[in-house]
């Protein structure tokens, strides 16, 4: 079924500068909106990565402009930038890691923050200097030689992109592309989503942190939700699989680009471990919001000491508190503090050889000892006892665990990105947004649990909630929370309910002839989330396998209209969502995809199903191949939006 185009009108007037050679003197902005396209219905574009929508433009003086909207890749992984490889991998000593087609470089391009920095040079006339760093999630796509998927076995990438910026049109262009080395901190594990935060540093993020009572030779429990491989990892990047602390990872990287093109790296340990989707400061520079991913995840805030550094501060960790299950659920949140600590601190435990064996004693069968207590994390069913004098360590280095210790909610499934809207209202100071991607598992009731906060409706195309933030909250013992944005409510925005179509009498999924489980005109799947605060909308990127093709939606939060922007090749995941509203005179949708093509062999049932996998092939590179680009208009850049 196509999609009829859908308008996301903006109703506050926003100030929109074109710097176009043809327009002297725009005339004053009434209103934005963008106008949505239908979902992919061509072989080409079921395996393409493009765009139909429009952003309308509609002036005071009555006049309207239509400016069609067009993708732009950047940079395409395996690909070049002078000499150095995109998405390239590397080991401790900064070589290649390769195999015998050359140096192994990523399929999975991620979190992008671009930014102005201040005395960056061009190299090219007519032009302004960007910075664009880059996540490369993983390799899925095996080295020479071997079989099987290569997710969590490779050490990942981040690199920083010099850009030209055409001045006349806003079309970027690479200049130089160089790796960020982690050598120093033991390498970068599964970066997923990015954010730049309020003072123009790139905010990192590290997925599924490895466990740590695993590594240290304690059994697996059974419902363990973990499948990453530390070993295969190591031996990789050191060429040892017993060099890895887990304890390294896990943490939010931050970087800083300077004038001349260097960079300043460094690993935040106070924030905690968790699965970090990404982190989200508010704006008062200080309290930043976490999405922790996978199966029985927390929700996860952090109030910093000091604005404009994430050195140190407090850890606090979520409960549910559930007051409805109608659209996705609401429930009023209450916060548990699980420690407070710097970066100094908790590294100089990591240092010193900590084990979790140092931390908790911990059985995976009931040690009919109550001294412990029974709890269900990402790290599946476990009873533990916190050994004496091991808060700050556990808060800070077993954080899911310690919450759910401590009685915070551990219930969460697939919660992915996390953004916000700045704008006050009656009672509070604005709101922030987080996305489940899949209401599933441990979201549903549970009576056999050793907890049972959320008691939701399974709906396997997610679901995205808003977050509403007030001053003068307490935490759970009473204490009061040292900031003005604690969210005090969760509930699901009904609009952007996941558009899964539900089973069928014998419990299976029910498709469509094309394989596809969710709905089209629906999200599915929802995971990076940003939020522009002039436009008033907030952009959505998919990753889901129950649609064919995963969009980017803008949804205006005033006027609630949902509209698809771009579509990307089949199987692949949107990622590396970023607004920047006004950089240097122009706007850009930055969004990249990754994975092409995966599991399309086996989901994918349309009648064209060959030609469906053979494009993919063709115009990907036998499915290595993934982008990083921008939407833009067919000349380059968007407006600028003060």
């Amino acid at each position: 079924m196509q999609r009829k185009p859908l308008a996301a009108a903006v109703s506050a007037i926003v100030s929109v500068t074109w710097l176009a050679a043809c327009v002297e003197a725009a005339p004053a902005v009434k209103s934005v909106e963008f106008v949505g396209m239908p979902a992919p219905a061509t072989a080409d574009e079921k395996t393409e990565v493009y765009t139909k929508a429009q952003l309308r433009v509609t002036y005071k003086n009555g006049k309207s402009r239509a400016f069609d909207l067009q993708y732009h890749p950047l940079m395409l992984t395996g690909d070049k930038v002078g000499d150095k490889v995109v998405g390239g991998l590397y080991d401790a000593k900064d070589a290649p890691i390769t195999d015998a087609n050359g140096q192994l470089a990523s399929d999975a391009p991620d979190g992008n923050s671009l930014m102005v920095v201040n005395g960056l040079k061009p190299t090219a006339r007519r032009s302004n200097a960007l910075a664009l760093v880059t996540h490369y999630e993983y390799k899925e796509l095996p080295p020479a030689g071997q079989t099987g998927s290569f997710w969590s076995k490779l050490p990942a990438a981040m690199s920083l992109t010099k850009l030209n910026q055409d001045k006349r049109t806003g079309a970027l262009t690479p200049a130089t592309y160089d790796n960020i080395s982690f050598a120093s901190v033991g390498g970068l594990w599964i970066p997923c989503a990015a954010s730049l935060s309020p003072w123009n540093t790139h905010l990192g993020s590290e997925e599924y942190e490895p466990d740590a009572k695993v590594r240290g030779g304690g059994a697996k429990a059974k419902d363990s939700d973990d499948g990453t491989d530390i070993k295969s990892f190591s031996k990789y990047f050191f060429g040892d699989e017993n060099a890895a602390n887990p304890y390294r990872y896990g943490l939010v990287p931050e970087v800083k680009v300077r004038g001349n093109g260097s960079y300043q790296l460094a690993q935040h340990y106070a924030l905690g471990r968790i699965a970090r989707e990404l982190v989200d400061v508010m704006p008062d520079r200080r309290t930043v919001y976490m999405g922790d991913d996978g199966n029985a995840t927390g929700l996860f805030m952090f109030v910093a000491d000091k604005p404009k550094d994430l050195s140190s501060g407090t850890l606090y960790a979520a409960k549910w508190k559930q007051t409805s299950a109608d659209n996705g659920g609401s429930a009023d949140l209450e916060w548990i503090k699980l420690g407070s600590a710097s970066d100094a601190e908790i590294k100089a435990l990591v240092d010193g050889g900590i084990k979790f064996a140092d931390i908790f004693d911990a059985a995976i069968q009931d040690p009919n000892d109550p001294s412990y207590k029974k709890v269900r994390t990402y790290m599946g069913t476990e009873w533990l006892r916190l050994k004496p004098n091991m808060e700050k360590a556990a808060a800070f280095l077993e954080t899911r665990r310690y919450a759910a210790y401590l009685g915070a909610t551990t219930e969460f499934t697939k919660m992915e990105g996390v953004t916000h809207d700045p704008k006050k209202g009656p009672g509070y100071t604005g709101k922030a947004f987080v996305v489940i991607s899949r209401v599933e598992a441990t979201m549903k009731a549970d009576p056999t649990a050793p907890a049972d906060d959320i008691q939701l409706p399974e709906n396997m195309g997610g679901a995205i909630y808003e977050l509403e933030l007030r001053k003068g909250v307490s935490d759970k013992s009473g204490a009061p929370i040292n900031s003005r944005y604690v969210a005090a409510t969760m509930r699901s925005i009904p609009e952007l309910l996941g558009g899964w179509k539900g089973r069928d009498s014998a419990g299976k999924e029910i498709k469509d002839a094309e394989g596809n489980r969710c709905e089209q005109d629906k999200v599915c799947g929802g995971d990076n989330l940003k939020f522009s605060p002039a436009l008033r909308t907030l952009f959505i990127g998919e990753d889901t396998g129950r649609r064919n093709n995963n969009y980017v939606w803008a949804f205006n939060v005033d006027t609630r209209k949902l509209s698809r922007i771009l579509s990307t090749p089949m199987g692949a995941e949107a990622t590396g969502l970023q607004v920047a509203e006004n950089a240097r005179g122009f706007s850009y949708i930055m969004s990249n995809f990754q994975h092409p093509g995966e599991g399309v062999k086996d989901t994918y049932t349309g009648a064209d199903k060959q030609v469906i996998l053979d494009k993919l092939n063709q115009k990907w590179n036998n499915l290595s191949r993934a982008a990083v680009g921008y939407i833009g208009t067919a000349e380059g850049a968007l407006p600028a939006f003060k």
